[in-house]
């Protein structure tokens, strides 16, 4: 709510007054600390006060840009937009001359071309010295005149661009203003009258005491005389006013060349502040863009090392399936790889393990004839079988 504008108030140039004022340099004097603790809730007749207590007027300064308590009142008056009287009144103050200062500039951003000539020209006549806040932050000095001739012909002035005015030419021939009467034109009259008189005494003078000799001198010799004195003049009086002319275009053409030269530097200027914007933006980007890359690689990572963990656990079984049987494979092979004297040595081997076998089943079988058990008759057989079982010997028949 402290910083809108008044709902009264008139749009300027067709924009809000505020805009008047750059967006970025509007944000700096919202939050200083001299807008929010002395410029909150003034009226156009609190202002006064706060502008009496100024001691130097100025833009911004520092390396964070801050702005100086005159921009802030300046802000703080397109805001309330006060009445023109109260304006004018500011302007003709001759007590406190940053508060003459202080409404000359607010007049320059919101007034009209004819009053702007009007009510700024005249302090032309002011020499008081001004104390001006340079933008490292340190003071210089200055006089009234010279900041009253930066309005009226300069693009910016403490900080900020001022509107686009008619050159005074253009109103003079529009026959809106006035030619210009420079103060001292009365000094200058009064002067002259001083020596024309002086002058007309002199020729009176003269003239009585050479009566005689001009007495008979012919009256149509006379009127060819005063013919050639008041062309002469009248030649002069015009290469005066020309001379005059040609000097004030020759100003305006030297007014329009600084302009100039003063428009593209601050084009460079704001290329330069633009550029480093950018670049400081492109730099964020950048590496909000690499650290978005790294999380994202970070999580790709993981991911894979997940999916690795998981197929490692589901080929676990298969794989100690595998591993046994190509256990038993190379075992294989390599018995199946040996040498033949290896081979014959296992032949040999066999052979000798196979011989008590035989030797154990030819005893059995002779046993099994020695007890009678396979006697051709069946009786007797089993008659050797029962004393077999009893540990009897068999019958002998």
């Amino acid at each position: 709510m402290a910083n809108r504008t008044d709902p009264t108030a008139k749009s300027i140039r067709g924009t809000n007054p505020q805009n008047l004022i750059e967006k970025i340099v509007r944000s700096k004097i919202y939050q200083h600390t001299y807008w929010k603790e002395h410029c909150f809730g003034l009226t156009a007749e609190t202002l006064v006060d706060k502008a009496m207590e100024l001691d130097h007027v100025g833009g911004t300064f520092g390396g964070n840009r801050k702005p100086a308590p005159f921009l802030c009142l300046v802000l703080k008056m397109l805001q309330i937009q006060p009445e023109k009287d109260i304006v004018v009144e500011f302007i003709k103050n001759e007590d406190y001359k940053y508060v003459r200062v202080l409404g000359a500039f607010y007049l320059r951003l919101t007034g009209t071309d004819v009053d702007v000539y009007r009510y700024l020209e005249p302090l032309y006549n002011d020499y008081r010295k001004v104390r001006r806040k340079l933008p490292d932050g340190s003071y210089g000095l200055t006089h009234m005149d010279e900041v009253i001739d930066e309005l009226l012909t300069k693009d910016y002035s403490c900080d900020i661009a001022l509107p686009r005015i008619k050159k005074r030419w253009t109103l003079e021939s529009l026959g809106s203003l006035d030619l210009r009467k420079s103060a001292l034109e009365d000094d200058f009259e009064e002067e002259e009258e001083k020596e024309e008189n002086e002058q007309l005494v002199d020729d009176q003078d003269d003239g009585a005491d050479e009566k005689d000799h001009y007495r008979g001198r012919s009256p149509v010799r006379d009127r060819e005389r005063r013919r050639r004195d008041s062309h002469r003049h009248r030649d002069y009086d015009r290469d005066y006013y020309d001379r005059d002319y040609d000097r004030e275009r020759g100003r305006g053409r030297d007014r329009d060349r600084d302009r100039d030269r003063d428009r593209e530097r601050d084009k460079d200027r704001d290329w330069e502040r633009d550029r480093d914007r950018y670049r400081l933006r492109d730099e964020r980007d950048y590496g909000r863009e690499r650290d978005r890359e790294r999380e994202r690689e970070g999580r790709d990572r993981d991911r894979r090392d997940r999916d690795r963990d998981r197929d490692r656990r589901r080929r676990s079984p298969s794989r100690s399936r595998s591993r046994s049987r190509d256990r038993k494979d190379r075992k294989r092979h390599a018995r199946e790889s040996l040498s033949p004297r290896r081979r014959g040595d296992g032949a040999d081997d066999s052979a000798a393990q196979e011989e008590p076998k035989k030797k154990k089943e030819k005893k059995e079988k002779k046993e099994k004839k020695d007890d009678g058990t396979d006697h051709p008759d069946p009786e007797i057989a089993e008659a050797n079988r029962l004393r077999a079982s009893l540990g009897l010997k068999p019958l002998r028949v």
